[in-house]
């Protein structure tokens, strides 16, 4: 045995020999963790999902000052004039890949509740389609181009009444008939309702289209684009990249989500700050005689106190350990929540992150050391003769 450092093997079976206490203790703090945890993994979920919406190479074009596509208004002058740049992609028919989308909200009932919800109907075309790789259709097929047909995503398929393939959902007025479910790889097209733009723009008796997507034929000359449609005086609208634009969507819940789950983490932890603290101020009142034999072997004062320490944090450690495998099990639910920026719902699953993973083993390991510090310094500071004297 080292007379400077008290070995690893001897600090677990501390812990092990009073394993109920140990496993309580560690319990409550697994529950801390597993908060913590649970509220990093949702705000990473609603930024991925927002942020795999958008495609590299695509651009946003918008009414100076609309923070999302429901706040905008594009008139048809001004998408002739966007489809006049000539940096627009074309497709192998010589098409442009330009989408003009007319997007409203629209409330529907819930196929469970039937309670109503804000779901975005977006118009748009096949070119719409072909902007977004990442969208296929998976049951039935695409909607006809001057129908009352629609698609749905995937979660407004799960999740509403009337959006099921060969099912039909009625708004603005007419019946529109399912004819086809699209999986958009866990982006946010899956909490969308698709059909038809000018059929769209009838129903709604809209005269403006909301946004105007395209693809560039070199993603690199996205700035001189930008410059050229904001410093035109006919327009007065901004370009952005597709994936900056959702990235921006997804900001003001993910940044409240976050807020608010690390304020209650806080709170919760005090508990388990307090319940780490009581078990190594019972671990030190019950091993005097032991503290006073480690200092009488030539163990200095700091080997007490890092043994004390150690035992404090291994017990946090297992704590977090416990709480992010119960947190990583939360990644197979699917959860939907109404985003700040649309109003409308959006579905996302909880999403694990090796930085979420080490923020939240560092949140254990700092709980242990809060707790343990102060027993830990209270049996360094013991001294020889008094320990011996009450064993």
């Amino acid at each position: 045995m080292s007379l400077r450092t008290v070995p690893l093997s001897y600090i677990a079976r501390n812990l092990w020999v009073r394993r109920v206490t140990t496993l309580l203790t560690a319990g409550g703090m697994a529950l801390v963790v597993y908060v913590f945890a649970t509220v990093l993994m949702m705000s990473e979920g609603i930024r991925a999902t927002l942020v795999a919406t958008g495609q590299p190479d695509n651009v946003m074009v918008l009414r100076k000052g609309a923070g999302a596509e429901i706040n905008s208004g594009i008139t048809r002058e001004q998408t002739a004039v966007l489809a006049s740049l000539p940096q627009i992609a074309t497709d192998g028919q010589g098409r442009q890949l330009l989408s003009r989308e007319p997007v409203v909200l629209n409330t529907l009932p819930k196929r469970a509740s039937g309670q109503p919800s804000n779901v975005t109907v977006r118009g748009t075309s096949e070119v719409g389609l072909l902007l977004r790789p990442q969208v296929r259709i998976v049951q039935g097929r695409m909607f006809r181009p001057g129908t009352s047909e629609i698609v749905t995503g995937t979660a407004v398929a799960r999740g509403f009444a009337g959006a099921g393939l060969g099912e039909t959902m009625r708004f603005a007025g007419r019946d529109w008939r399912v004819v086809g479910v699209f999986d958009a790889s866990r982006s946010a097209f899956d909490s969308e309702v698709w059909g038809d733009s000018e059929q769209m723009m009838q129903a709604f008796r809209r005269a403006a289209y909301s946004s105007v997507a395209f693809k560039l034929a070199d993603a690199e000359g996205f700035d001189a684009v930008k410059a050229q449609i904001e410093g035109d005086p006919r327009l007065t609208l901004e370009a952005k990249r597709e994936g900056k634009f959702y990235a921006e969507q997804s900001e003001a819940l993910a940044t409240f989500i976050r807020l608010l789950g690390l304020a209650l983490s806080i709170i919760f932890s005090i508990g388990a700050v307090v319940g780490a603290m009581i078990t190594m101020f019972a671990s030190v009142a019950s091993r005097v005689g032991e503290i006073g034999t480690l200092r009488a072997l030539g163990f200095r004062r700091t080997a007490v106190l890092s043994a004390f320490l150690g035992e404090a944090l291994l017990l946090a450690l297992v704590g977090g350990i416990m709480g992010l495998v119960a947190a990583s099990l939360m990644q197979a639910v699917n959860i939907s929540t109404v985003n700040f920026q649309t109003f409308s719902e959006l579905a996302f699953q909880f999403r694990l992150t090796p930085a979420i993973a080490a923020q939240s083993l560092g949140f254990a390991l700092l709980m242990g050391l809060v707790g343990g510090f102060i027993p830990a310094w209270r049996a360094a500071r013991m001294k020889i003769v008094d320990c011996l004297r009450a064993a």
